[in-house]
């Protein structure tokens, strides 16, 4: 998968020429669109976990969902909130879904562009992982 890094001396929450988020954002890459806002797009998983499997991501673009929510919080809980709608859109939330954001390699992120994974549509074990 291609690495979304920030580049060296790159502003914050602006485009990344070599972010595969950023190029869905602009339409660059295509992508399968459940559900779009101003601030936010949803597009499908290319490799599901479960029967729903959706990914959040903000229009702008941070490396993860802790620098997004410090720089713009507004932005980091509209990504919330579409991540729920999410959930209700594709019947997720009658049964129970969850809510991934993974942070860094060692956890899994492999694109570098803060975004939420919603996976619902089957039961979950605890702790995940």
């Amino acid at each position: 998968m291609i690495d979304g890094s920030e580049e060296a001396g790159s502003m914050a929450g602006e485009a990344q020429a070599d972010c595969l988020f950023c190029k869905i954002v602009a339409g660059e890459v295509p992508a399968t669109v459940v559900r779009e806002s101003e601030t936010t797009v949803a597009f499908r998983d290319i490799n599901p976990q479960a029967p729903t499997h959706v990914l959040v991501i903000p229009r702008v673009h941070y490396p993860d969902a802790g620098s997004l929510a410090a720089a713009e919080p507004g932005i980091a809980a509209d990504v919330l909130r579409e991540a729920a709608a999410v959930a209700n859109q594709e019947k997720a939330d009658g049964t129970g879904y969850r809510i991934v954001f993974n942070t860094g390699a060692g956890a899994g992120q492999t694109v570098f562009h803060a975004h939420a994974h919603v996976l619902g549509g089957r039961g979950f074990n605890w702790p995940p992982g």
